[in-house]
């Protein structure tokens, strides 16, 4: 599986058909705080141009948003993105990038459903929007693995473990840091989850 990862997410034509052998879709999400990098992310690694719901952020989200520490962002998704990586001749991976906001919360239950895995993008200059996508993918039993999108402009460095005790992560769940934006880092956190999702389901043949 790690092979044919590394084969799909490298460089693409712009639009890459999908193979009419396609008959296994797997559903990844890609959930966190408002402006953390989901939609980047999406967009690093996807072997298509993603679908994308981005609206310009007017006077009327003044005092609904929380805007503190990424106050240049302009725009916003206001439903979800969208992105594919083809695995092999049958089986695609599709990307949902879930809307930030507190106002879209509301899509997440429903972007949840028949998701295999999800990815929790974390922003350390605002550590406290990443705990209720952690409770939401805890309470939906969907596994998930957590990502630190570094940002050039974040002063404070923290530490993995540090991160890792912050939001109260168990052990098992796989932490590493990534480059929303570097395709190379977008592939290496699909990568993790996939082998966190395989461990889990022979750590639970093992005991069934």
């Amino acid at each position: 599986m790690d092979s044919a990862i590394s084969e799909a997410t490298s460089p693409a034509p712009e639009r890459t058909p999908l193979a009419d052998a396609a008959d296994t879709g797997l559903k990844i999400v890609v959930v966190g705080g408002f402006g953390v990098g989901k939609t980047t992310l999406v967009r690093s690694v996807s072997e298509i141009r993603p679908l994308n719901t981005e609206e310009y952020m007017t006077q009327a989200g003044v005092g609904v948003d929380e805007t503190s520490g990424v106050a240049q962002k302009t725009t916003t998704t206001v439903a979800f993105d969208f992105g594919r990586i083809s695995l092999n001749e049958t089986m695609v991976l599709y990307l949902f990038g879930a809307p930030g906001q507190e106002r879209f919360w509301f899509l997440w239950d429903r972007l949840f459903s028949g998701t295999l895995g999800a990815v929790v993008l974390v922003d350390t200059r605002r550590m406290s929007d990443s705990w209720y996508a952690i409770d939401r993918l805890e309470h939906h039993r969907t596994p998930f693995v957590v990502a630190v999108n570094r940002f050039d402009d974040d002063a404070a460095y923290y530490s993995l473990d540090e991160i890792r005790q912050a939001l109260s992560l168990p052990a098992h769940i796989p932490l590493l840091d990534c480059d929303a934006r570097v395709r190379s880092d977008g592939k290496h956190v699909l990568i993790t989850l996939v082998d966190h999702l395989y461990k889990l389901a022979l750590a639970q043949e093992t005991t069934s």
